[in-house]
Formats: structure tokens, sequence, C-alpha cells
């Protein structure tokens, strides 16, 4: 099974925003000198430096045909994306969701199943695909980020948390997060215009040490862990030329200018680079960047495969359009590409990025609401393209794609081409292109998609107006997916766990105790999908909010405790809230404070060990919790 959940940031014009990828093949690594623990710099830098990269050659990618062929390509879509105020912005919209099932005959329903969690402890997408988050542990050490850029470590495998050491990486990693691959931390920060992944060898817990630092010209769109293998995707900055900004009279003057200049760039303005040991190269070269055979927005994206113990096995992929959009499962990489066509720029927010300046630039909508999705096989460090699909409809974030048994499944929100409905589509590959084998239609009419979840057979969708009706999808015959019907209940969730096979706790808003709107969680019963029922409902007060329904890795799930933990915010400040525990027992919740906050709520965590216990980790420190 796989969740998909999240609250949606941006209430703005549906679009999406995403990009596919070439195929990939080993990098060169480059070798660093000394640094000290203060500014992180040196070492050796398990990174790739540039590649050689076999971009593929059929399906709707193809590799560029020479420097020339390929920086024609980037000055023919910047022409199409320069204005009089230079390169035109765009949105990211960064929404999450929820989603339900019913099944009309009993003894054929399909049934919820493998909630995910990563043995770092952090609530995932995808079970087996780690994510980067703030803390992580192995069971005997826990490595936490703290706001300052501080790296502390320490002993959780007896019966008391023992610091052991910590590394001053500086400010600037802040507000990175990290991801721990055997005795190494990855921490992934922003550095101005780049993205600076830094290795801390965790060998000696006493004595953390830098031994590499790599920066990447971009955003950092999506990392992700598989075994011992992290893959980083990239987006490129569009070239920095010095254009002229002009209004009224002076419009087509600015446009002409700037025309110009983006006619004059090279294919060095164009490409990704990389930095090691102060030494910035090309992170690929021309031969290996794909170009998509139908033109789709502006900008370059890059796919870094990297085993911190095998440098040597390293690998690059590059595509010739811009990405916003990317989905991980066990064994495959999607991404998504749509129409685009320009808007007014709205305020948008992400991980990666805190305001639409920042973003790449890429279009807003999708004018004939239809979306290209590019498949990936992953092994070991290689990105290798598999096939290419379009579908009618808008997809707005990853939690929108899922995949099981082969089988692609998206849910598309409104479109020109779909109505004003959500649908859920299946994809299956047939050689090179990925089809669509199934569809189920007019799904919420005229509401929004709120919340998705997917399971092995079966979705989960909240979509939502004045009420939230659960959506019960059944998908054990993809080619024939069906709508078993909906429950309607007050309020809205925006974010679904599955408690096993019987039992999802929704997490959200809805009417408060004593008037206006708190944090509401419902607990649904899934065992007969043509009888959805809500069990039971949890108001909290007005003015607080779930969490997890923003960022999902501030829930967690105790399967042997029945219980669930979840942060509570209250009020605006980002600094109230508390720890609760949800245990649930004969179709009912059993609410109990584990902790008060009176840090930063956002950048609390809930840890469970493999032993049972679980810690509470905050900027302030770590400590165990009597759940």
């Amino acid at each position: 099974m796989t969740a998909r959940t999240h609250p949606r940031l941006v209430l703005a014009t549906t679009a999406l925003l995403a990009a596919a990828l070439g195929a990939g093949a080993a990098v060169a690594v480059g070798a660093a000198g000394g640094g000290d623990g203060g500014t992180p710099r040196g070492g050796t830098a398990p990174l790739p430096v540039t590649a050689p990269i076999a971009a593929p050659v059929s399906g709707e990618l193809r590799a560029a045909s020479s420097c020339a062929g390929l920086l024609d390509f980037y000055v023919a879509r910047g022409l199409e994306h320069v204005g009089a105020a230079g390169w035109r912005p765009s949105p990211v919209i960064a929404s999450y969701g929820l989603r339900d099932l019913a099944a009309a005959d009993r003894a054929a329903s399909p049934t919820a199943q493998r909630a995910p969690g990563s043995a770092t402890g952090t609530n995932v997408q995808e079970s087996g695909v780690d994510e980067p988050d703030l803390v992580k542990t192995d069971g005997e050490l826990l490595v936490r980020l703290t706001d300052e850029g501080v790296l502390r470590v320490a002993d959780v495998a007896g019966t008391a948390v023992v610091p052991r050491g910590e590394l001053d990486l500086g400010s600037r990693f802040g507000g990175g997060e990290l991801l721990l691959v055997d005795d190494t931390a990855l921490v992934l920060s922003r550095s101005g215009d780049e993205v600076e992944v830094t290795s801390v060898d965790l060998a000696d817990p006493g004595v953390p040490t830098v031994s590499g630092t790599t920066l990447y010209d971009g955003v950092l769109l999506e990392a992700r862990q598989h075994a011992d293998t992290v893959r980083l995707v990239l987006a490129a900055p569009l070239p920095d030329l010095d254009f002229r900004v002009g209004w009224g009279r002076k419009r087509d003057a600015a446009r002409a200018h700037n025309r110009e200049l983006v006619r004059r760039t090279t294919i060095e303005d164009w490409l990704p680079t990389v930095t090691v040991d102060g030494r910035t190269e090309p992170l690929v070269d021309c031969a290996g960047v794909a170009v998509p055979s139908r033109p789709d927005g502006l900008g370059t994206v890059s796919v870094v495969g990297l085993d911190p113990g095998d440098p040597a096995a390293n690998s690059v992929t590059a595509l010739a359009a811009p990405a916003d959009l990317a989905y991980v499962s066990a064994d495959r990489l999607y991404l998504a590409t749509a129409d685009h066509r320009w808007g007014i720029p709205v305020w948008a927010a992400d991980r990666a990025a805190c305001c639409w300046e920042d973003l790449p630039v890429t279009g807003i909508s999708a004018p004939n609401g239809r979306v290209s999705v590019h498949a990936f096989e992953l092994a070991g460090t290689a990105t290798t393209y598999a096939a290419s699909g379009t579908v009618d409809g808008a997809l707005t974030d990853r939690w929108s794609m899922d995949e099981h048994d082969g089988v692609l499944r998206l849910a598309v929100e409104r479109s020109r081409r779909t109505g004003d409905a959500t649908s859920v589509v299946t994809l299956a590959q047939r050689g090179d292109t990925l089809a669509e084998i199934g569809r189920v239609a007019a799904i919420g009419v005229r509401q929004d998609l709120t919340a998705v979840r997917w399971f092995d057979d079966l979705a989960l969708l909240v979509t939502f107006r004045r009420v939230d009706p659960v959506h019960a999808i059944d998908l054990s015959d993809p080619a024939a997916p069906r709508d078993l019907g909906e429950l309607e209940v007050p309020g809205f969730s925006a974010y679904l766990h599955p408690l096993g096979p019987r039992r999802v706790i929704g997490l959200g808003e809805g009417p408060a105790e004593g008037g206006g709107r708190g944090a509401q969680a419902g607990l649904f019963d899934v065992t007969d999908l043509s009888d959805l029922r809500r069990t039971d409902v949890l108001s909290l007060a007005r003015g607080t909010r779930f969490a997890a329904a923003e960022d999902p890795r501030q829930a967690t799930w105790l399967p042997e405790q029945r219980t669930l933990l979840a942060v509570v915010e209250r009020g605006w400040s980002g600094r109230q809230g508390r720890v609760l525990a949800l245990h649930v027992a004969d179709g009912r919740f059993r609410e109990r404070v584990l902790a008060e906050l009176g840090t930063s709520t956002a950048r609390a965590r809930t840890v469970p060990l493999p032993d049972g216990r679980v810690l509470l980790s905050t900027d302030e420190g770590t400590r165990l919790l009597d759940v």
C-alpha cells in the first residue's frame, strides 16, 4: 500500500508541473581536501561531478543530437517564456490529500493493508522508500538536525537517551533535513541558489566528522532512499541574464532586449553544474540530456543516484524540461508534465523554497487538462527511461500517484477535458507507452480533492466543499475500477492513516467544541466497503490543527499499542501545542496528552524504536515518552 495525503498549501489555480528524465550511467567522482566542522568543505565527497549519460532513444524522450541542437532547443523554448520583465514565474501547487474506498460485494472487497513507515522512524509515502526528515535513527543512534544547523547524535540503545556528540554545520543548515545511510548522515540544505549535500561520518558517534560536501546548482525537488541508494531530483535554475524591465510604452523594447539576450546564450548557460572542493563542472554533458518530443515548459531536471559506500556506482540522469512532481515506488520513478500556459503569479510554498521567486520557472495551468507521465526503472543507482503516456485531467502533487502490481494509479482533478470533478485513472505499460486501461469519473462533483490514500486494490478519496465525502474506489480489477459510493461527514480530512485491514483514521478539521473550527480526528470502519462507517469522532478546541495535515511525518502509528501519536498545534504562533495519543479499541478513540510543547511544533517528531519505546525529538532535545 501507498499513502497519499497532505493538505492543500496553496489555494490557487490547479496545475500540474513536473518533468521527465533520461537514462542514467556511471559518473566520475572528484576528491576533495580537508576542512573543519564549522565550515563543512572538503573530505572525499561520494557524489558525482560529471558524467557522459546515455539518454533514451525511444518513446517521448530522445537524446540531444549535439550541443548545438540542444542549445537551439533551449533558445526556442526560452523565447516562448521570456517577457518584458524577464523569465515569467509560476507557482508550485503543493496539495496533500486523502482517499476512501467501498466495495459492493463484501466477500470480494478490497482491503487496506501495510501502513507505511521507514526503518529510520519516519512516516513515509511508500513502504521501503525513505524520505528526508529532521531526525533519523537506526535503533541504536539517533541523529537530529536543529534549527540552528547543529547535528546532534545520541545513544538510544539503553533505557535513557545519552548525548554522544554534535557538529555545528552552520546556520545555513537550519532549514535542512537528513538521510541516514549506515554510518553516514547525508545532510541536505539550501545554500543560496544551490543545494548543499554534506556527508557526515558517524563511525565514531562522539566525534561526527564531515567527510565531503557537494553543491548542486538549483533546487532540490525530492530526495528518496532505497536501502543504501539515495536519489536526488534537482531542478536547475534558468540562465541568470541581464534582463531589462519595461512597462507601458517601454514594454516592447524591454521584451525585444530580453529576447536578444536569450538568443545570445551558450550551452553552458543552460546546463546544470556541480561543485566539489571549489571546482565547478557541468553535471552532465550535451549527449546525456534527454529532450522531450513534445516541448513542455522551460528548464532542466536531473536525477542523481548516490551510494555513499561505493562512489564509483554513482549516476546522473537529465532532461531538458522543468520538474515539480515526482513519485517514487519500490522500483520505479514517475514524473508528470502538463501542457503549460502563462497566468498571474500567486504565492506558493514547498519544502524546497519559500517564495515564488525562488521556484523553477514552468507553466501555471493546463489549458487542455492533459497530463504526460514518464516512467523510469530503478536499479542500484541507475535511473533508466521505460515508458510515457498521457491522461486527461490535472495532478496536484506526488500523493496523487501510486503504483501497485505494475499498474500506475492517478487521482486527477477537474480540468477542461474532464469536467468539474475528480477521476481515478489506471495505466499499464505497453511497450514504451503507458496506456490508460481504466477510469472512474465524476467523483466529488464541484468539490476540491483534499486527501488521498492508496491501498493494494483500493483508493480512499476525500473531497470537500461544505461536507466531507469519503469516496471508496475498488481497484481490484485495474481495467474496470468501480466507484463504490461515499460517506458524508461534517468537516474534512487532510490526512488518512490505515490502522490495518479494517480501520482508517482521518485527521483534518471540523466543527469545534464551543463553535468555530478546530482539529478533528475521525475513525472509519472499512470492513464492509458497501457500508463505510465513521465509528467515532474526536473534536478538539477552536483554533487547533493536526500538524500531520500539512506534514504526515508528524504522525506515528504504533501497531502493537493500537495507538496513533499526533502533534496538535494551537494558535498561530507555531510554538504552542501538544503530543496527543489516540488509542483505538472497539471502534472508539481514547485520548491522552503525552507532552506539552513550548517550542516549534512544526519541528516536533515522535520517533518509534524497534523495541517499542517512543522518543519525542524537538530542537530543545530528545526524551522518552510514556506511551
